[in-house]
């Protein structure tokens, strides 16, 4: 694949945004093909694992945001970078054309890349991986990221959880990272298979997480944290494309 070719499992919308700071908001997003974690409970394998690597299409900055264009009628609108881990694509291009049309643009990452080109993202969502993924956290990467964003950037943090040793790394984080706001969500522990795109889910243990996790925090004292739903997850299940 040539350098400047950037693989691409899937794009869609618009939509809303179903997670993290941005909730609610009308977004098209553009999801990379690729990942150096491969987490236990992740629920986008398709755009993960290399069974799928013939799915991935390798599509220049101008084709994509030709796509964009069309999904958005020309009309500036959120744009979510996403996977995989998007930060091993050349998006630098794709970010440039997409601002000299009034676009923005955030990007989701583990913090394990570590980008120039995080400097010119509207909203950097750093969304290290808690124990029950069974990947570890290099900080010393994962400083750089904040390092590589500066102070223009909306820097932001998103810990998924599962459990109680979950809970507890994301307050370790957030003692961490004291200035940056911190955003906790309960693991979707009925992801779908490699490759099905079923749309059940088992709201009831989702929802118990929640209130759990909102429980947690209660009785931690911890009040500037944001606890939130997947609300896609909770609208469409384990559907692709929505």
């Amino acid at each position: 694949m040539a350098r400047n070719k950037i693989r691409i499992s899937e794009i869609f919308g618009p939509t809303i945004q179903g997670e993290g700071a941005l909730i609610g908001q009308p977004t098209i997003f553009v999801r990379t093909g690729g990942c150096d974690y491969r987490c236990s409970w992740c629920d986008t394998l398709h755009a993960v694992d290399s069974k799928f690597h013939d799915r991935w299409k390798p599509m220049s900055a101008r084709e994509i945001f030709e796509k964009i264009e069309k999904l958005s009628n020309g009309n500036p609108i959120m744009i979510s970078l996403s996977g995989g881990n998007p930060a091993i694509q050349p998006l630098q291009p794709l970010i440039d054309l997409g601002h000299d049309k009034g676009y923005k643009f955030a990007l989701e990452t583990q913090g394990s890349v570590v980008r120039d080109w995080f400097a010119d993202l509207d909203i950097l969502t750093l969304s290290p991986k808690p124990p029950s993924s069974d990947m570890d956290t290099d900080y010393d990467l994962l400083d750089k990221s904040i390092k590589a964003a500066g102070d223009n950037v909306d820097i932001l943090l998103k810990i998924a959880i599962q459990n109680e040793a979950d809970y507890l790394y994301a307050r370790d984080i957030a003692k961490r990272y004291k200035y940056i706001p911190i955003y906790l969500q309960p693991v979707n522990h009925s992801p779908p298979s490699v490759d099905n795109n079923d749309d059940k889910i088992d709201i009831d243990g989702i929802m118990g997480r929640m209130r759990w996790l909102i429980d947690m925090a209660k009785q931690d004292d911890w009040n500037n944290v944001r606890i939130l739903p997947q609300l896609h997850i909770l609208l469409w299940g384990n559907k692709k494309g929505v």
